[in-house]
């Protein structure tokens, strides 16, 4: 069974990256608790618009309906 990935939108990456950057440098300090948690929910958003990069179908949905009319 082929794996099903959705594409994934630029600005999810772009929140990715900034909320771990500003998680590891404002949060991380004043809670380490908070701080791991929040750079580790981060990554896995990034990982996540990584693997929906490399494995997404490059007919998007907008394409498939172009098509049809």
């Amino acid at each position: 069974m082929p794996i099903r990935v959705v594409p994934l939108s630029s600005g999810f990456m772009l929140t990715s990256i900034v909320g771990a950057i500003v998680s590891g440098m404002y949060v991380y300090p004043i809670n380490p608790s908070w701080g791991f948690t929040l750079i580790l929910f981060f990554t896995i958003m990034l990982v996540a618009s990584f693997i929906s990069m490399t494995y997404a179908p490059l007919e998007t949905k907008e394409s498939l309906e172009l098509r049809k009319k």
